[in-house]
C-alpha cells in the first residue's frame, strides 16, 4: 500500500506513522521553572543527536510544561526509563494542572542533581543532567511554523546507577530499557546481539546472507 501523507488517507483503523518509526528511546524529562514548580513527563520525540559534544533533544506538541520550564530555566534532566519504572512513567504522562508535581503523582522521588536545578527520578537507573543550547519551532515544507517545540541539550553530567553495570558496561538484560512503539504500544528490551562493522567496503568478512546473525532467534 501507499499513501501521501497530505491527505493522510490510509484507510487503516489508526495512523499507521508512529508503528513504522519504532522503536523510540522515551526522554523522561524533568524540569523546575523559574518559580519552583517542579514537572516530569515523558516524551518518545526524543534522541541522542551528537556525542561529542553530548547532545540530546525532545520534541514537545506544543509548549508544555516541560518545554516551558526547560527553555525558561535553560536546564532539564533525561531520565532513564525502564520496564520496572513503567507503570509509574505512564502516571506522568497525565495532564496535571501546572504546578502539580508528576512526581507526587506516581509515587517517585526527587533527587537533587549536581549541576543544574531540575530534579532527578531518584528511582531511575541512569540520568543526563541537561543545558539547553537551543529551542525552536520547526517548519512545513512550505515554510510555515508548527506548534512542535524543539528543545536541544548539552549533556553536562551523567548519573548511572552501577547496579546495571556488568565488566564495566552497561547491561541492557539488568537495564530493561523501555521504549515506545505505535499506538498504546511499548517494549522492553532485554536481548541483544552485537554485529562487527565490516573492514571493507564489499563486507566481505560479513556472511552473505541477510538477516540474523547466527544462533540469534527471531
Amino acid at each position: 500500500m501507499f499513501y501521501e501523507t497530505a491527505g493522510n488517507r490510509h484507510g487503516l483503523p489508526h495512523d499507521p506513522f508512529k508503528a513504522i518509526v519504532a522503536p523510540r528511546p522515551i526522554g523522561w524529562i524533568s524540569t523546575r521553572s523559574r518559580a519552583g514548580a517542579v514537572n516530569l513527563a515523558p516524551y518518545s520525540f526524543f534522541s541522542a543527536v551528537s556525542d561529542d559534544p553530548k547532545l540530546v533533544l525532545f520534541g514537545s506538541s506544543g509548549a508544555k510544561d516541560s518545554a516551558a520550564f526547560a527553555i525558561e530555566s535553560g536546564e532539564f534532566v533525561a531520565n532513564f526509563a525502564s520496564a520496572h519504572l513503567a507503570n509509574a512513567l505512564v502516571r506522568t504522562s497525565a495532564a496535571a494542572a501546572r504546578g502539580v508535581s508528576e512526581f507526587e503523582i506516581a509515587g517517585l522521588t526527587e533527587r537533587p542533581a549536581r549541576l543544574v536545578s531540575a530534579p532527578i527520578v531518584d528511582e531511575a537507573y541512569a540520568a543526563l543532567e541537561c543545558r539547553v543550547t537551543q529551542s525552536f519551532h520547526p517548519e512545513t515544507l512550505d515554510g510555515q511554523g508548527t506548534e512542535t517545540v524543539i528543545v536541544v541539550g548539552q549533556v553536562v553530567g551523567i548519573h548511572i546507577d552501577e547496579r546495571i553495570l556488568r565488566d564495566g558496561l552497561i547491561a541492557v538484560d539488568l537495564a530493561e530499557p523501555l521504549s515506545r512503539l505505535g499506538y498504546l504500544d511499548y517494549a522492553v528490551t532485554r536481548e541483544v546481539f552485537a554485529m562487527k562493522r565490516p573492514r571493507q567496503p564489499d563486507a566481505s568478512d560479513l556472511p552473505v546472507e541477510p538477516g540474523l546473525p547466527p544462533g540469534v532467534k527471531r
